[in-house]
């Protein structure tokens, strides 16, 4: 993934996990370092990481959280109350936030990550979404907070960029049917730009509408949308579509992912925009671009010695190389579960140290032993470094040579006293010579048949194949079979296969098997049974296409109704077309529960276009709507 984004650092939102799920290939990513904010209650819920490269960029400070009331790992000293230089700053002040909602509950979700470079903040964010009425107060109090540690970072002279899911429609540019939103809401566009959560994002930002006055201690904007900046005009430039409604394909979505950043460093951006095209969510990543080389405090400098601590770059050349020591203590990789860890992959590519010689005879004999296996050498084939480091410090057995036969080291002659060879080829010997374990079963199913008196059972597949074989194929198949007493293998597969019965009478006909003019013989039957156990059928839609199946969730009489679910795969489908077979009473039962508790309909598939409306004549979702009760198909 890293690699296909090509970034520097990657910024993460709604993670939802918890400490207790972190894997080796979520923290321990090779040539990464990574920052997570989790959590504290909810399981499943929320969650922001930021990857970083350390090759490129290493930040100086690291914090979790907006109001800096949480705790650094093992300590119990809030970030606010660090050390000054040991502080990223811009905590809330006493009577900035008005909310009701105190600080350790604004920073109890995992919804920021705080890391500080020596060219400017970053803040990973999360911000929570319009749900419904009980999350008001936390959304509106949480989206203050930021508001005030933004404005306080940028009067205390350090520049911000600010990043990730706002959960804010901006402007009329950056949503899909506007219009019909304010028309079934029955508000004003003056209204839908008051709303709170839109009103703090419009003054915090250059260029946003405000309505009216603006609020006491929000008189001047401070961030710069980089994204719109560089395309203005743009419409369509969406990042999150409602996947119930598969509206990404017809792009009916919104824009509420961001990339901000103030006004010092505004002009270090050379390019910003969003990848529309890269899937595996329902939002679509926006990334800004910055110049090799930027403009501080009138000075032009390389873009590697801002990003990382001094010292460590001069020029754009690395004088210090990172490591382990450099990591900060909000660092996944100190986590004890990953302390002092690495990868496998690590363990294989990673360019092993030097190792000192020593007089060991077994490390002095490794040399000798490369050099009297010639082979080896004509092959031509590389080797890993990770497995060629472990030959050396454990040298493997060699067959005897004429090279190693003369050699007066003691590990020359170890091959020969090794028994492991031997072993192995007894231990091959006796396991051919055991006999097939199917073979074996097959015969036991045999003799047991035989020895039964009786008709035996027969089974299900017996009733769908031919009812009765000739007399004259059974009399043939009767003396081939007492020619040879020796029952064999075949004979027996061929009788479980044939499922005959061991029982005939004078004229060679099995004995018990079902009246000719029954069941499964009865073919008009037989056709009545699958119209009524068939798989139903869906009907098509304007384009010719199978519809699918949806449930009614307005308010109204059909709200919130269950239904009959949709057949999605083939897999599913052949599991329902079993337990119809097996309990045919679920058609009575499934038909009550439809009749009792609501109804389901059917439409067409394709997604909505881009007016998120059904369309006639076009590549989009038509208007096929069809009752699920009124349609009767079945195959």
């Amino acid at each position: 993934m890293f690699d296909k984004l090509e970034a520097d650092i990657v910024v993460m939102q709604e993670t939802k996990i918890q400490r207790k799920d972190l894997q080796d290939d979520m923290v321990l990513v090779p040539g990464w370092d990574v920052y997570f904010s989790l959590p504290k209650h909810k399981k499943g819920y929320s969650g922001v990481a930021i990857y970083t490269r350390p090759s490129k960029c290493c930040p100086i400070r690291a914090e979790e959280g907006l109001t800096g009331v949480l705790c650094p790992p093992n300590s119990s000293v809030k970030f606010r109350d660090l050390p000054p230089d040991q502080q990223i700053g811009g905590y809330p002040k006493p009577g900035q936030l008005s909310s009701a909602v105190d600080e350790p509950t604004l920073d109890s979700e995992g919804r920021c990550v705080i890391l500080e470079f020596p060219a400017f903040v970053l803040i990973g964010v999360y911000s929570p979404a319009t749900r419904d009425e009980t999350r008001t107060e936390f959304r509106e109090a949480w989206i203050d907070a930021l508001d005030v540690r933004v404005r306080n970072l940028v009067a205390m002279g350090k520049q911000v960029f600010l990043c990730g899911d706002l959960n804010i429609i901006r402007s009329e540019l950056d949503t899909a049917g506007l219009a019909e939103q304010l028309r079934r809401e029955a508000i004003s566009l003056d209204d839908f730009f008051s709303r709170p959560a839109r009103r703090f994002f419009n003054q915090l930002v250059f260029g946003g509408r405000v309505i009216g006055e603006r609020d006491e201690g929000r008189e001047e904007p401070v961030l710069w949308d980089i994204c719109r900046e560089f395309h203005p005009s743009r419409t369509g430039m969406y990042t999150c579509w409602e996947t119930r409604k598969n509206a990404r394909p017809g792009n009916f979505g919104s824009r509420i992912d961001y990339v901000l950043c103030s006004s010092g460093i505004k002009d270090w951006f050379v390019d910003s925009n969003i990848q529309e095209g890269l899937l595996g969510s329902d939002h679509c990543p926006v990334y800004a671009t910055l110049d090799d080389t930027v403009s501080r405090d009138g000075v032009k400098v390389h873009l590697l010695d801002v990003m990382n601590p001094e010292g460590m770059f001069k020029d754009g050349q690395r004088l210090q190389e990172w490591s382990p020591k450099n990591l900060l203590p909000t660092s996944a990789k100190l986590i004890p579960e990953f302390d002092k860890r690495r990868s496998i992959r690590d363990m294989f590519f990673k360019k092993p140290a030097p190792s000192s010689q020593s007089n060991n005879p077994l490390t002095s004999t490794s040399g000798s032993r490369d050099t009297s296996t010639p082979a080896d050498d004509a092959s031509g084939t590389p080797s890993t470094t990770g497995l060629a480091n472990r030959s050396q410090s454990v040298p493997e057995p060699q067959p005897p040579s004429s090279q190693t036969s003369t050699s007066s080291t003691p590990f020359a002659t170890a091959p020969q006293q090794n028994p492991v060879t031997p072993k192995r080829q007894a231990e091959t010997v006796s396991a051919s010579s055991r006999p097939q374990k199917r073979g074996k079963v097959t015969l036991i199913s045999k003799e047991s048949s035989k020895s039964s008196s009786g008709p035996t059972q027969r089974s299900l597949m017996g009733f769908f194949k031919p009812k009765t074989p000739e007399a004259g194929q059974n009399k043939e198949k009767d003396s081939s079979t007492h020619n040879d007493p020796t029952p064999t293998q075949s004979d027996a597969l061929l009788e479980e296969e044939e499922f005959a019965p061991q029982n005939k009478n004078d004229a060679g006909e099995p004995v018990g098997t079902p009246d000719p003019e029954g069941w499964p013989g009865d073919h008009s039957k037989a056709e009545s049974w699958s119209k009524l156990l068939g798989k139903r059928t869906v009907p098509k839609c304007e384009h010719g296409e199978d519809c699918q199946i949806l449930t009614t969730k307005k308010a109204g009489v059909n709200c919130g109704k269950s239904s009959r679910p949709p057949q999605t795969s083939p897999a599913q489908t052949v599991a329902t077309q079993h337990i119809l077979i097996c309990f045919p009473s679920f058609l009575h039962i499934a038909a009550n529960i439809h009749l009792s508790l609501g109804r389901s309909f059917f439409s067409c598939s394709r997604p909505l276009g881009p007016t998120g409306r059904k369309e006639e004549g076009t590549a989009f979702r038509c208007g096929t709507f069809i009752w699920s009760s009124d349609w009767n198909g079945r195959q």
